[in-house]
Formats: structure tokens, sequence, C-alpha cells
């Protein structure tokens, strides 16, 4: 298909059918993760359960941790699987466990429900992941990639009108049951209509990867079949034995701490360090953050994409690794302009944070395209799992650790953290500006195999 001017109308139809598929479908897994959030403050108030806030505290405490592990062991063991069934069946169980948690009473019964719904939450990004690319050639694909992680914030921004309107006005448990009937409706859609790749409707894959073959003794070619191979060796020889996987990983763990670092204490510091009188308003001053993060995130895919097709002939995952370089420098610039900005400019506050989302958002899409890219199509999921995890480990990071710098040093020693993790990420990717997706690395080795010796 690479070879071709333009796609057949057929299978764009198809290709969109599948893109929009993953969108809306990861939206509701959104949607149904953050269902909690929204509904607790009414189960507060409902006399009759006797909670609270410790006691949601403890059931978000054990959502993360499920997830955390889920996500990376569903991105291994689903390796093998239609990752178009695991998406929608995946959505369809998260949704019955929301559903099945609003008929609840007992803490017991919230606990256990709420941890499996965190296992469940780990199919939808690893199955998006391989479906997208499938989907997707590498000068395209940082440009979808991008526009299907809005679904993180079209999620975002459905949880509080469904879930949050939902509770308050017909009771606590249409808060749960509400995104539950949501999610099995576009879960049985993504059943019915998303299909895995080109292949699986009778197209050829977008991308040919030339799998370099071996002599053996006797002169015949030698090629171990990837489909061959176990779960495990896959996870081992093509992730965690690569030192470029490792870089990702770690650098998405220092993105995390950055951004799990913001969302979590700049209210705090507005009201302790700049003085604004209530949570209110400073949660208003670092409202643009998410909306920042939209554009930052479609705008990186299509840079990266840009340069792609610009130099063909470079390293496409290094290309990618120059602009999450790039807007990273924008992450440690703006966290100095909101740091240095007075109380009295809430605009340029406000403008402040839009532009840390902007250029933070670039980075977490980017690195998970790039982990994705840098690693043959049956371990992508094993690939986003893995950087997903560490990526948790670093959200984790930002939350008692931060607090006690905060607490032992102060402010000051807070951004110095955020500025020391945005160093240590831009030092873990400058090896990798020239790296090599997987199917240039793999033409590469085949060219250089068949290279005629000299006499």
């Amino acid at each position: 298909m690479q070879d071709l001017e333009s796609y057949p109308r057929a299978f764009v139809l198809k290709r969109l059918l599948a893109f929009v598929g993953i969108v809306i479908g990861y939206s509701c897994y959104y949607l149904t993760r953050n269902s909690l959030t929204y509904t607790a403050p009414v189960m507060v108030a409902d006399a009759a359960l006797k909670m609270d806030i410790t006691q949601v505290g403890v059931m978000t405490s054990i959502f993360p941790i499920a997830y955390g592990f889920s996500k990376f062991a569903s991105g291994v063991l689903g390796a093998r699987s239609s990752p178009s069934l695991l998406l929608g069946g995946g959505l369809i169980a998260t949704a019955l466990v929301n559903i099945c948690f609003g008929f609840g009473a007992s803490m017991t019964w919230f606990c256990v429900f709420w941890a499996i719904n965190g296992i469940l939450q780990g199919f939808g990004g690893p199955c998006c992941a391989r479906i997208l690319t499938s989907w997707f050639a590498t000068k395209e694909r940082g440009t979808y990639w991008g526009m299907w992680n809005i679904a993180h914030n079209l999620g975002g921004f459905m949880a509080p009108i469904v879930c949050g309107t939902a509770a308050r006005n017909l009771g606590w448990r249409w808060g749960m049951w509400a995104p539950g009937l949501i999610g099995v409706v576009v879960g049985l859609a993504v059943l019915l209509f998303v299909r895995d790749s080109p292949e699986a409707v009778g197209y050829p894959p977008v991308e040919a990867i030339e799998v370099a073959k071996k002599k053996n003794t006797d002169g015949t070619d030698s090629e171990v079949d990837e489909d061959k191979k176990s779960l495990m060796t896959l996870l081992v020889e093509n992730v965690l034995r690569n030192p470029y996987i490792w870089g990702m990983a770690l650098t998405y763990f220092c993105i995390y701490v950055v951004r799990q670092g913001v969302t979590s204490w700049f209210v705090f510091y507005l009201m302790k360090a700049k003085g604004v009188t209530d949570a209110g308003s400073a949660a208003v001053r670092v409202s643009g953050m998410e909306v920042g993060g939209l554009f930052g995130s479609l705008l990186a895919g299509r840079l990266s994409d840009g340069l792609i097709k610009k130099y063909p002939q470079h390293g496409a995952v290094g290309k990618r690794v120059q602009v999450v370089i790039g807007y990273t420098v924008g992450v440690a610039a703006m966290l100095l302009a909101f740091k240095l900005t007075p109380a009295t400019a809430v605009w340029a506050q406000w403008a402040s944070v839009f532009m840390i989302g902007f250029f933070l958002y670039g980075p977490q899409m980017l690195i998970g395209l790039c982990g994705a890219e840098l690693v043959g199509p049956e371990s992508v999921g094993a690939s986003e799992g893995f950087l997903g995890w560490v990526a948790y480990l670093g959200a984790a990071n930002a939350g008692v650790p931060l607090s006690i710098i905060v607490k032992q040093y102060g402010w000051n020693y807070y951004f110095v953290t955020l500025w020391a993790a945005c160093a240590i990420a831009i030092l873990l990717l400058l090896p990798m500006v020239n790296l090599k997706n997987y199917v240039q690395r793999e033409a590469a080795k085949k060219a250089a195999l068949n290279k005629p010796k000299a006499a």
C-alpha cells in the first residue's frame, strides 16, 4: 500500500471507521474510569452509605495500583489476541463493572469492583496502539496518533457532564449506571465496526516489513517466525532487551513526574505561595492545561510527520525524538514563566498553564508512539504496556515525594525538581535523535545481508 499515490476510497472509509471507533471507544474507557470521581461527592452526602472522604481515598488508591500493572500485563498477554475484540470486550466489561458498582452498599463491594475496573481499564491503550499502527503508515502516523490522543480530553470532558449530572439529579447510583450503559453500547459498536488491520478486510498492509533473513550454512534462508515465538520471548527480546525502550520508559517516567506534579500541586502552589484566596479561583487559573494539551499533541504529531516526510532517509523515531526534546525545553521555560508571573496577572497565569499543557502533552503522546515504532507488530502491545507501567510509577512519585520536598524545602525546590526531571528527560533522549524505526532497521539489515561480498 505504501507504493500507491493515494489509498482506494473503500479502504479510506474502513480505516476512518476503525479510527473513529478507537477514539470514541477509548474516550468511553475514560468515562467509565472517571465515573467515581464525579459520583463520590454525592455518595458521601448520602447518609445511608455512612461514607467519608477517607473511604473514597481508599477506593481511589486501589484503582491506579490495579491499572498500572494491568496495562503492562494486558499489553503482553494480548499480543496474540484480536485488539478490536479486546478493546470492545474490555469496554463492555468495565461498563458492566460500573453498573454492578451502582448496586452496592458496602465498602467491600465498592473496593472489589473498583479494583476490577482498574484491571479492565488496562486493555484500552495497548489495543488502540496496535490498531492504529496497523492502519497508518509511519509518514502519517504521528498526525493520527495525536488526533487519537484527544480521546483523553474527550473522555475527561464527558465524565463530569454525564456522571456528575446523573448523580446530582437522579442519585449516586445513576452516576455509575449512566456511563456503564453508554460503555456497553459503544463497546458493542466497536466489536461490530472496528477491524484489527487492513489485512483483516482483504487489503495488503499499509507498510510492508522486509524482515532480514540470515543465511544457513547450506546457503538457504533462515528466519524465525515472530508468530512462533512465545509471548515471554517477544517481551524479553523485543522490549526488555531493547536499550532504547528503556530510554523511552525512563523519559516517560520523568515526563509523568512533571505532568502529575503540575496537575496535583499547582492549585496548592497558587494558594500557599501566590496568595490566591480559594481553591475555586486557583482552579480557574490552571484550567487551561487540558486545552493547551489538546492543541500541543495535535501539532506535535503533525510536526514529527512533517520532518519524516522531509527527511525520509533519516531515522523516523529520531525525528519524533527531536520534537519531544524541543517540547520538553518548552515545558521548562513555561514552568519558569508560571513561577515568575505575579498573582495579580490572572490571565498571564492561565496562559502560562495553557502553554505548559501545550508542551507537556506533546512528549506524552510522542513517546508512546516512539515506543510502538521501535518494535515489530507482535510487540507493540507489550511495548505500550511496559511504557505505561513505568509512566504510572513516575506519576506515583509526584505524590508523596513532592509533598515531602515542598514541606521540608519549600516551593522553590518543587520547581527545581520539575526542571531536573525535564533535564534528565532531555539527556536520556539525546542519544536517540537519529534512531530508526523497526521497519527502517529491518530494511537496512536486509540490504546489508543481500549486499554482494567483494571478490
